[in-house]
């Protein structure tokens, strides 16, 4: 083969084999950088109680009730203009007790800006879990303007976990062909509870009510408390029932209470009232009978007329013997 020839096949089959055992680097080229996207918001890199790592996706503070807990939020600004960032806290609890060093930033092109803030736990805080969000919205005009980053923040408040429940002003109404059970919950402790709660009535001669306990749709906070009604369908129409509710919960909280609930049909409560009537009508009678009687239970009598123009006492009175003396004629013998 000639030596021209014998050259270009080898420089074609050095070039194969350097595609096939590269093709990365023969295919994938790197594309253009992308622009600038505009400013960002994140926690300051380093900062903060965990993760550690230097890129944190929120923020985590713990803290016991009435400490201070300090962060700081990172703006950065990549494009070649100054832009306005405003900044506000949002949530409860964590949210509502954050405070900012500064509600709005002008960052300088280029340029990343850190943003002090605090949260206060109130001495009276419960222990547990709380969230808020960091809102960072761009403002006037220009790049950046409208942008809005959202930061999350989540808070752990420590101290001593109590788990407490109580069943509170429990009453029963008759209502219609139903009975409406009212009753409050308290949660005394000092985390969050999802109660459950189990209905039973018992009468006279036995059980009337079974209901198992169910939980309640929402979380009930620490110190809150919550008005419910449970409706009992086909009560007993002539009984006395005495309705118990059971609470339950996470940790070992519950409690129970009762209250009374007489049935009775209006015509049997009505039907007794003509006798209580007459009965009162016939005492009232004999009472002034007896009112007007005299001595002895007899009505008193009239003197009848005596010897000599005196008067006769009545069998119920003594004689008057000086009068009987002085009406009597002579010869009348003592």
């Amino acid at each position: 083969m000639p030596f021209r020839l014998r050259t270009a096949v080898s420089g074609a089959m050095l070039a194969t084999a350097a595609v096939l055992l590269c093709p990365a680097a023969a295919a994938a080229r790197p594309a253009a950088a992308p622009a600038a996207p505009g400013w960002s918001a994140a926690p300051a890199p380093g900062a903060g109680a965990a993760p550690g790592a230097p890129d944190r996706p929120f923020f985590y503070l713990e803290g016991a009730p009435g400490t201070v807990l300090a962060d700081r939020l990172s703006l950065s600004n990549p494009t070649g203009r100054t832009v306005a960032v405003r900044l506000r806290g949002s949530g409860s609890g964590a949210g509502a007790w954050l405070t900012l060093a500064s509600k709005e930033v002008r960052i300088p092109p280029h340029t990343r800006a850190g943003v002090p803030f605090t949260v206060t736990v109130p001495r009276d805080a419960a222990p547990g879990d709380r969230s808020g969000t960091l809102f960072a919205t761009g403002v006037g005009k220009g790049t950046g303007a409208g942008r809005r980053a959202t930061v999350p923040l989540h808070l752990r408040v420590t101290g001593p976990v109590l788990f407490a429940l109580t069943v509170e002003k429990v009453s029963v109404r008759r209502a219609g062909g139903a009975a409406l059970i009212r009753y409050t919950l308290v949660n005394r402790g000092t985390t969050a509870l999802r109660p459950r709660i189990g209905v039973r009535a018992d009468g006279l001669f036995g059980p009337l009510l079974r209901r198992a306990a169910r939980t309640q749709p929402s979380a009930l906070a620490p110190g809150r408390a919550l008005d419910l009604t449970e409706t009992w369908s086909g009560p007993p129409a002539l009984d006395a029932v005495t309705v118990r509710l059971t609470a339950t919960a996470a940790g070992g909280a519950h409690d129970s209470a009762t209250a009374s609930y007489t049935a009775a049909p209006w015509g049997v409560l009505a039907a007794p009232l003509p006798l209580l009537a007459a009965g009162a009508g016939g005492l009232l009678v004999l009472r002034r009978r007896r009112r007007g009687a005299g001595p002895g239970g007899r009505r008193g009598e009239e003197s009848a007329p005596g010897p000599g123009g005196g008067t006769r006492p009545s069998g119920d009175e003594p004689a008057d013997t000086a009068g009987v003396l002085a009406g009597a004629g002579p010869g009348a013998r003592a």
